[in-house]
C-alpha cells in the first residue's frame, strides 16, 4: 500500500487543530502549497515537506510513523453496521430506534434512520439543541411539535428546522413509522 502523503497531512494538521493558512503561516509557505500537498497535485521534496512540518511541529520520522494511521474512510454502510443510540435519548416513551451512520468523531452532520413504536415518544420534555435538523417520513405517522406549531407528518411528507426551537417527536398512529433524518452539528 502506497504512503499517503496528502491525507497524513490533512490528519495531523487538524489533530493540532490548525486550518491549512495557519500551518502555512507558521511553516513560511503559502496555504496554495499546503491545499496542493494535501490533495496530492503536489509532491513535496523532503526539504519542502521538512518545512511544512517545522510549522507543526513534528518530524520526518514521525510523519512516516504507521503507528497512528487511521483506517480509510468508511463511505459506505451495510444496515447492520448503523451505531443504535436509542439509549442516548433520555426520557423517551415506548419503543424509540435511532441508528446512526458512521462515526462522527470528524462529521459535522449525523444522519438518522429511526423508528418510533405506535405510542412512542421523544418525552413529554421537548428536546432543544444547537442545531439545524431535517428529514423525511418514509412510513407510518409522526406528529411532531416544533415551538407552538404541531403537524401530523405521513409517507413522503418532510420537515426542517432551527433545533434552538423546542420540539417533540410522537407515534399516535398505530403503525411503526419511520423516517430518515439529518442534524448538523450533531446532537445525540
Amino acid at each position: 500500500m502506497e504512503f499517503d502523503v496528502g491525507a497524513r497531512l490533512k490528519q495531523i494538521r487538524e489533530q493540532h487543530g490548525l486550518s491549512q493558512r495557519a500551518l502555512a503561516q507558521r511553516a513560511g509557505v503559502t496555504n496554495g502549497t499546503i491545499s496542493l500537498i494535501e490533495q496530492n497535485r503536489s509532491s513535496p521534496s523532503v526539504s519542502s515537506l521538512r518545512k511544512v512540518l517545522q510549522g507543526i511541529p513534528m518530524t520526518l520520522a514521525e510523519f512516516f510513523s504507521s503507528d497512528d494511521l487511521p483506517p480509510p474512510e468508511q463511505i459506505f454502510f451495510k444496515g447492520d453496521e448503523l451505531i443504535e443510540l436509542a439509549g442516548e435519548l433520555k426520557g423517551t416513551v415506548g419503543q424509540v430506534s435511532f441508528r446512526q451512520v458512521g462515526d462522527l468523531r470528524s462529521r459535522n452532520l449525523q444522519i438518522l434512520h429511526e423508528r418510533y413504536a405506535p405510542g412512542a415518544d421523544t418525552g413529554r420534555t421537548m428536546l432543544q439543541h444547537e442545531s439545524e435538523e431535517g428529514g423525511i417520513v418514509i412510513k407510518g405517522q409522526i406528529e411532531l411539535t416544533v415551538g407552538d406549531r404541531k403537524q401530523l407528518l405521513g409517507p413522503g411528507d418532510a420537515y426542517f428546522f432551527d433545533s434552538r426551537v423546542p420540539h417533540r417527536f410522537r407515534n399516535i398512529g398505530e403503525v411503526e413509522c419511520e423516517l430518515i433524518s439529518a442534524c448538523t452539528p450533531p446532537y445525540l
